[in-house]
């Protein structure tokens, strides 16, 4: 039986405006996610990986609808997301949530935790009453390994790792199906960084739960992943099994991220590819190929016309040339 698709992402594209002053006009636009297509299918952990500035949280957000897209299509359960009124919206909502990257700026300093994860109930009208909603939160922080005791305190008075744990509690908090996790460990410290990513495993299993893990770290991605997509200057390089990713990477970028991971053992020799100068500007991308400029692969086709993502392999899509 075929996995069931639990999100759609078809050509999706944000641009944004750079304005030349306030009565000037637009001077440029920064393509920031350019024609980007996958699925998510329902129980399964699909990372999205890539440098800094490559679009992959503006990805996550656009999913979210937390800002517009220019173009493209997202279905959620068979849902629209870029068709839904706000009222449609505030319903999808409840089953789409979003961990945030900073859990130093993601809280609000003037609410307790018993606020802040007890928000979303209230939105969506989850408890009959003040005392259920309570027993609900006291639950959620458990789950999370933190204590039914701590629901009374501020952000200021927890840890990183314990403020990124209450993020998590209020996203679990309506019951989604769906989550975006938007980098949830780059702000931690190491230590605790792999105590958070196996208590989003537990809650996956517990909760039968679907994420999107966007990360730069791509051992962390390689440990969480089902699948992962990786991306370059607002499109999708290569998508494939982790595993499969992992021993046999097919685009040149993958293979330069990919030499890059560090090795545990030191006698293990390993060739590391080096990328060739800085990525481009999403102002005015390269014509052809967009990673044309730092491939040691590159050759005439490469310069002027751009790949298409394709299924070379099952389950395995690549935009080069090569294949």
């Amino acid at each position: 039986m075929p996995a069931e698709k639990l999100l759609q992402v078809r050509n999706l594209k944000k641009d944004f405006d750079i304005k030349r002053g306030f009565f000037r006009g637009t001077s440029a636009k920064v393509h920031a996610v350019d024609g980007v297509t996958f699925d998510v299918f329902r129980g399964e952990t699909l990372g999205l990986v890539g440098e800094s500035g490559c679009g992959k949280s503006t990805t996550g957000r656009l999913i979210l609808r937390l800002i517009e897209s220019t173009a493209g299509e997202i279905v959620f359960e068979e849902a629209s997301i870029l068709e839904a009124s706000k009222s449609e919206m505030r319903a999808l909502r409840q089953r789409m949530q979003i961990i945030f990257q900073d859990p130093y700026a993601s809280l609000n300093p003037r609410m307790t935790v018993e606020q802040i994860v007890g928000e979303g109930i209230i939105v969506h009208d989850l408890c009959k009453t003040p005392k259920e909603r309570r027993e609900r939160i006291a639950d959620l922080l458990e789950k999370v390994g933190l204590s039914p005791e701590q629901m009374h305190r501020y952000p200021h008075q927890f840890s990183g790792g314990q403020r990124q744990r209450v993020g998590i509690a209020r996203a679990l908090a309506v019951g989604p199906k769906l989550i975006i996790a938007d980098e949830p460990i780059s702000a931690l410290d190491v230590s605790i960084q792999a105590q958070v990513v196996n208590l989003l495993e537990d809650l996956q299993d517990r909760f039968d739960l679907t994420y999107v893990f966007i990360a730069h770290d791509l051992r962390v991605v390689e440990h969480i992943s089902d699948r992962v997509a990786v991306m370059y200057l607002g499109k999708i390089a290569e998508l494939a099994d982790s595993q499969e990713l992992y021993a046999k990477p097919l685009h040149p970028y993958t293979e330069a991220l990919l030499s890059a991971i560090p090795v545990p053992d030191p006698t293990t020799k390993r060739r590391r590819l080096i990328l060739e100068g800085d990525p481009p500007s999403p102002i005015n991308p390269p014509h052809g190929c967009r990673f044309h400029t730092r491939c040691h692969k590159r050759f005439e086709r490469c310069d002027k016309e751009e790949p298409v993502l394709r299924e070379v392999a099952p389950g395995h899509w690549v935009s080069c040339h090569l294949y």
